[in-house]
């Protein structure tokens, strides 16, 4: 089958997945047949959900545009905008409400994440289906260190997370979906997911341990598991991990 070649530039953060001799540069790409220009993107190991806007000879397209010999394909990632017309959207609207489900690898973030008041699933015994069947229920974006898990075709909100410290991966969601504003400490459970609600201590005395009971007089208790809080020790620590993380959300939006 005779081979054609394209040309394809890469802008911003998508710029990540590709080995560095192609970064922030237009570079060639030879390809068979006309191939959908999802399935060429994808090849080149950028995961459809971090892409919002293809343009291609200077005309917007959707991810089903064949590629045709001599193209020129600029890409550019979600959240980024600019004055080029016609527009074809390529991402479903934002959710109205920011909610994640996390994979298995993602377990301290998860905690982090949870801590600074947001909805997060997780449970390590799904698998990638699962993920995914719960994503669209829920209407929940995904969040993964698995780029091949974001190519699934039926995903619609979906990232990969690029950081590998749990502290930096919180901080790179917060500036990614421009939560900083909305982080709301300890207002949820860190095992279940669940509300916190301020629980008078009479309500649960008899749950305590005899030294909390005698030192502690403000708790609050999970709706769904029942488990109980209060300002401890490990407050100080959670604390300065939230602080951590917001001070890395000012260092990378400086640089």
């Amino acid at each position: 089958m005779e081979r054609f070649t394209a040309t394809f530039r890469f802008y911003e953060e998508l710029n990540d997945f590709l080995p560095k001799a192609r970064r922030k540069i237009a570079f060639s790409h030879s390809f068979k047949g006309g191939p959908s220009i999802k399935h060429v993107i994808e090849s080149l190991h950028v995961p459809h959900t971090e892409v919002d806007l293809i343009i291609v000879n200077r005309v917007s397209k959707g991810f089903d545009y064949a590629l045709k010999d001599g193209d020129h394909v600029s890409v550019y990632p979600v959240f980024e905008s600019f004055d080029i017309s016609p527009i074809v959207k390529l991402r479903a609207e934002p959710l109205r409400k920011t909610a994640f489900i996390l994979d298995v690898h993602l377990g301290k973030l998860v905690r982090l994440l949870r801590m600074m008041g947001f909805d997060c699933l997780y449970d390590p015994t799904l698998d990638d289906d699962e993920i995914i069947d719960l994503a669209l229920s829920q209407h929940r974006i995904i969040l993964t260190r698995d780029r091949l898990l974001l190519h699934r075709k039926r995903i619609t909100h979906g990232y990969c997370i690029r950081s590998q410290r749990s502290i930096n991966q919180a901080a790179e969601i917060l500036i990614r979906f421009q939560l900083r504003g909305r982080v709301n400490p300890f207002t949820r459970c860190l095992s279940c997911n669940g509300i916190l609600n301020r629980v008078d201590k009479e309500q649960i005395v008899s749950m305590l341990e005899p030294k909390t009971r005698l030192y502690f007089n403000r708790f609050a208790q999970c709706v769904n598991c029942r488990k109980i809080y209060w300002k401890g020790s490990h407050a100080d620590g959670m604390n300065a991990r939230l602080m951590d993380i917001l001070k890395n959300t000012k260092r990378r939006n400086r640089s």
